[in-house]
């Protein structure tokens, strides 16, 4: 086992699921609720992670993060440091690569939650705030839940988009998803294999984890 890339791999699953669940809560609510001109053009936006290869999304983020381009630049005048080939960096990546999976099961949570029970919260006198914390919440557990399960799992099990954007230099950016990629290019077989059981096991609970809470919303419902 690589405890470094481990380590590294369980830190930027931490910290993305830290900084983008509450995002998410956010975000889902506003898609789940809001009717405008646009809406679809936002989904799409939210979603085209899921469907874009991984090395082109980690090409373009990598050009981004340049010192030549606005968001590199702007970086690098506020820290004095880059983008690219850094933690900062490859978190910044996986907060963007993990976007749908934390905000489409909260936003089709918040679709399932009744427009006439916010009226009646309101009418009890609850503020808006109010009706966030005690009463569409609870109701959403579950779709939070599942959001950070399949963000921390994918988080562990990211690649293409790593790799473009933070190289693998050990302790910094080198994952364990890149660890077992080294280890076949060795022909450790033995290493990437038992790095690559422990991905299995987070998976198979995550995907346990994520059917288990639907099947718990279904039977609610019923």
């Amino acid at each position: 086992m690589d405890w470094s890339a481990l380590s590294v791999s369980l830190r930027l699953a931490g910290f993305t699921c830290l900084i983008l669940i509450p995002f998410a809560i956010w975000l889902g609510r506003a898609l789940a609720y809001a009717r405008f001109r646009g809406k679809g053009l936002c989904e799409a936006f939210v979603a085209l992670p899921l469907v874009l290869p991984p090395t082109v999304l980690g090409f373009y983020l990598l050009m981004s993060f340049g010192r030549d381009a606005p968001v590199g630049a702007l970086w690098a005048n506020l820290t004095g440091g880059g983008l690219n080939f850094t933690f900062t960096g490859i978190l910044l990546a996986s907060l963007i690569a993990n976007l749908p999976f934390a905000v489409q099961p909260i936003q089709r949570a918040f679709e399932h939650v009744p427009h006439n029970l916010r009226e009646a919260a309101w009418c009890s006198g609850l503020s808006p705030w109010q009706t966030l914390l005690r009463i569409e919440l609870p109701l959403v557990w579950p779709g939070i839940m599942s959001a950070g399960a399949l963000t921390f799992a994918h988080t562990l099990g990211e690649f293409g988009v790593i790799l473009m954007v933070g190289g693998a230099i050990d302790g910094e950016t080198r994952t364990l998803a890149i660890a077992i990629y080294d280890r076949v290019q060795a022909f450790d077989e033995q290493g990437a294999a038992q790095m690559s059981a422990l991905l299995l096991l987070v998976s198979f609970i995550t995907l346990g984890l994520v059917y288990g809470l639907a099947g718990r919303r279904r039977w609610a419902r019923g």
